[in-house]
């Protein structure tokens, strides 16, 4: 998650890519469309979403991505909106972060990054808060800033591992909390909120109600057997949190049968191709490689209906061993619309604010070829999946 520091950091200096015209066939489709096409987008099915959040200069799009993935389905399932803090998430995952790093003597990723199913671990293990009882905002900022809290907590458990005393002292965990208070703030032991006085475990029982257990997550990778789970190499998979391998097709199968009826999905995946342009509202993979593109037909790419790469199994597993796909950032799906060629996209809340483009605010437009080639994994409700799917992961 840290390279996605940088890319919001090169965003935010030059949002690129103009708005232009392509006249390009897509090939999902066979229609051509004309010289000054436009997209033109239908929305064939939408999932209810809370509001667009900023993750600002923090790489805890996971949290956002799981947190926004989770009042969803309280809306789903209970009709009612909260607005839940994706920085307590944050803090408490610090937590059994920094045990699990200090038990593996420093040998493991230690970072701001995670798993949207990471959220669920710790709304299960430490409950949940709203975000009015708790912002995470202790350090002079109106924004998340992580990158000193990050510099800090590390150099501190580096520290301990150092373990110049010849052992671990009683006191390095209470040491460890501190800094996060003074970041982020104090965790309340009860609070009030709508005249009602709750524990954090309180909050996530009566408030909350989900059953982490009910959530799973899916991939497609062929380094390992299909329909079995297995651990993710992935750096950012500190909880070594097993999913659920598929086929690519029953995997985008899997993700249709969802949101068709009425879950939304958590999504980690690789946004740093050129492709992905929050811009435009847009995520694609050109038929041809992005360095066989002019600058020009760059421009052009974005803005119309064109032919994308036909994606194997293959072209997934060459990109993620080679590095060309990997874990850098996490959101929602919440919908899927079609274009006026037919082409079938996905809609996607980020959590990079509320940055405006043609389609939807604060959303992109993934489509299939993109979601196909990028997913790392899917997060969603064991019961958003086909009978036979269940049986066959026996579920």
């Amino acid at each position: 998650m840290k390279r996605i520091i940088y890319i919001l950091f090169a965003f935010y200096l030059s949002l690129s890519v103009g708005f232009a015209q392509v006249n390009l066939v897509n090939e999902s489709s066979n229609n051509a469309v004309d010289a000054n096409a436009e997209y033109k987008f239908t929305t064939l099915t939408n999932v209810e979403a809370t509001t667009v959040k900023n993750q600002a200069a923090s790489g805890t799009c996971w949290s956002y991505a799981g947190i926004s993935f989770i009042e969803s389905e309280i809306l789903r399932i209970s009709k009612k909106r909260l607005d839940l803090s994706e920085m307590y998430v944050v803090r408490m995952a610090y937590i059994e972060k920094a045990r699990k790093y200090v038990r593996m003597h420093g040998t493991i990723n230690f970072g701001q990054g995670g798993e949207p199913l990471d959220v669920l671990y710790i709304i299960k293990q430490y409950g949940a808060l709203p975000q009015e009882v708790y912002a995470g905002l202790e350090y002079g900022t109106n924004k998340n800033q992580h990158a000193e809290l990050e510099a800090v907590l590390k150099a501190y458990l580096d520290a301990v591992i150092k373990n110049e005393n010849g052992q671990l002292s009683t006191a390095w965990e209470k040491g460890f909390a501190g800094i996060l208070d003074a970041y982020l703030g104090d965790v309340p032991e009860s609070f009030s909120w709508e005249s009602k006085k709750y524990t954090p475990r309180s909050f996530a029982d009566e408030r909350v109600a989900l059953s982490p257990d009910d959530y799973i997550s899916l991939t497609s990778f062929t380094h390992h057997p299909f329909y079995l789970p297995f651990v993710l190499e992935i750096p950012d998979n500190w909880m070594w949190s097993p999913s659920y391998n598929l086929p690519m097709e029953e995997m985008m199968a899997a993700l249709d049968e969802a949101l068709n009826n009425g879950f939304s999905v958590g999504w980690a995946a690789d946004v740093s191709e050129k492709g992905f342009s929050v811009r435009n509202g847009i995520a694609v993979i050109p038929q041809k490689m992005w360095g066989d593109l002019s600058t020009e037909e760059q421009k052009l790419i974005l803005t119309g209906p064109h032919d994308e790469r036909i994606i194997t199994q293959e072209a997934r597993q060459i990109e993620f061993d080679n590095y060309a796909t990997q874990d850098d950032h996490s959101m929602q799906f919440t919908g899927i619309v079609r274009d006026q060629t037919g082409a079938i996209y996905y809609t996607v809340k980020n959590s990079w604010g509320e940055i405006n483009n043609p389609f939807e605010i604060g959303y992109v437009y993934a489509s299939s070829s993109y979601v196909q080639l990028k997913t790392i994994a899917l997060l969603m409700h064991k019961d958003a999946l086909s009978k036979s799917l269940k049986k066959r992961l026996q579920l």
